[in-house]
């Protein structure tokens, strides 16, 4: 088995995207560069855009949540998470070949959850999720969550 040289990526807050009643934060993830090319952020927008029309209107959700653009290696995974139910992290999954970013298959089905990189944001987001809503619970305060950003080389 070979395994590459760990290699810290860039992960750097882009900005918090509108898309109908959402609120997104757009993160990138980077191999080798300072941000996501911009080509996959856009598809990354686009799946997006798909999956957060397919949430269910009985589904109790805060309208808010995070997107993960990462620009890997050999490919390119993308997140897309939203907090519903009080405290339930719904994750989606996309992968595209490095030199394809706009080809994105729905992995999701196939128990894929996220690489080392990813997870790192994944838990910024925990993080402000329990600090801001769970912990503050008389008063949920969603525009504090939204400003918790993460912008650090892991």
């Amino acid at each position: 088995m070979i395994i590459q040289p760990y290699k810290t990526r860039p992960i750097r807050f882009l900005e918090l995207w509108q898309e109908g009643e959402w609120r997104i934060k757009v993160y990138s993830i980077a191999y080798e560069r300072l941000t996501a090319r911009a080509e996959l952020v856009e598809a990354a927008k686009t799946v997006a855009r798909e999956k957060l029309a397919t949430v269910p209107s009985t589904l109790q959700h805060y309208s808010v949540g995070f997107l993960g653009v990462h620009d890997g290696r050999t490919s390119n995974f993308i997140f897309v998470d939203w907090w519903a139910e009080e405290n339930e992290l719904h994750h989606h999954v996309y992968v595209s070949p490095s030199n394809d970013p706009a080809r994105l298959t729905y992995m999701t089905p196939t128990g894929l959850a996220a690489c080392v990189w990813d997870l790192r944001v994944m838990a910024f987001e925990r993080k402000a999720w329990v600090d801001c809503v769970l912990r503050n619970y008389k008063s949920p305060d969603l525009e504090a969550y939204l400003q918790q950003r993460l912008n650090e080389d892991v």
